[in-house]
């Protein structure tokens, strides 16, 4: 290897979607206004979930805790494009980086778990209705919400330890729009091998797989429920308090197979980073999307929510 371009970085440069300044006002735009509504959809969720007590079940205590990651996981991967765009200023020092890598490793890898504890939610309300409240209890709720994230927050800690270890790059450039971790380990040259074996043993088969698995397990089940049932309207009906889940579930793993379940050696940067802003910028507003368009009660939460922010408006202006 040619160590003649090698260097020992204080600081990353991010390079960006685009060194075109045009593309880079429309990237700013198009981000700027996902996120503001990424922002005020999910923030519209917690509101509604923690205001209106028709929304006090383990179905929407999980879609909360869902709303937290969205916003979490969209503003630690886009504020860059924002605030570079603003400033100018395209660097990120080491120490922001790889805190930037962890955080976003484990948001996703606790949203996906949290998706997988909302699949199995489905599964004792479709399966066993009889017994859901009994089931999903409180007590339960917040242990598996409760071990998701910390799951989540632990498979990610050896990544960062590892990454502090490394010490020479090629370069500190990184061709991404915010610190991955595929761009980083293509930089180094460090053995990367136990992070390769790491990612792929942690981060595919524990967090990716497993989650899926356990997914796909609760709707097999679900599926065969459905199926038993006699009546159309009773199958449409199971049906229907399952599908925003099930959709939010394939969009998502369908972005993270795009982006991720490729051999690293096959991967192209300057395409991944599409990938990376779709996942970044449109999978988070699916979420509050797809459940306002397609679930009755949060609909009708947010119709109770405009009644009372009439009724106090009208009583104000009669006060007056």
């Amino acid at each position: 290897m040619d160590y003649t371009n090698v260097s020992t970085p204080s600081y990353f440069i991010i390079t960006g979607i685009s060194d075109n300044p045009l593309l880079q006002f429309f990237v700013f735009l198009l981000v700027l206004l996902i996120y503001l509504a990424t922002l005020g959809g999910n923030l519209t969720i917690l509101l509604l979930v923690c205001l209106d007590h028709h929304l006090h079940t383990p179905m929407y205590f999980f879609l909360a805790n869902l709303s937290i990651l969205d916003i979490s996981c969209s503003t630690i991967t886009l504020h860059k494009i924002l605030t570079s765009f603003i400033s100018g200023d395209n660097t990120i020092s080491v120490l922001e980086c790889f805190v930037q890598i962890f955080a976003f490793l484990s948001l996703t890898c606790d949203e996906l778990l949290v998706l997988s504890a909302m699949g199995y939610d489905r599964y004792v309300a479709i399966c066993k209705p009889l017994r859901y409240h009994l089931v999903m209890g409180p007590k339960l709720c917040v242990l598996l919400a409760s071990l998701c994230w910390v799951f989540g927050f632990l498979e990610s800690m050896p990544i960062v330890l590892r990454l502090f270890k490394f010490s020479v790059y090629e370069s500190n450039k990184i061709d991404h729009f915010f610190c991955d971790i595929v761009p980083v380990l293509k930089l180094s040259c460090s053995d990367t091998s136990f992070l390769q074996i790491y990612l792929l043993i942690i981060g595919v088969f524990a967090c990716t797989l497993t989650p899926f698995t356990l997914t796909l397990i609760s709707y097999s089940f679900i599926f065969s429920t459905i199926l038993s049932i006699h009546s159309s309207s009773g199958r449409r009906k199971a049906f229907y308090t399952c599908s925003s889940h099930l959709t939010v579930v394939l969009c998502l793993y369908a972005s993270l197979v795009f982006q991720y379940l490729r051999p690293t050696s096959s991967i192209n940067l300057g395409s991944n980073k599409y990938f990376s802003l779709f996942n970044a910028a449109a999978v988070p507003i699916l979420n509050p999307l797809i459940y306002s368009l397609k679930n009755k009660d949060v609909k009708d939460a947010i119709r109770r929510r405009l009644r009372l922010a009439e009724v106090s408006t009208n009583r104000q202006i009669c006060n007056l």
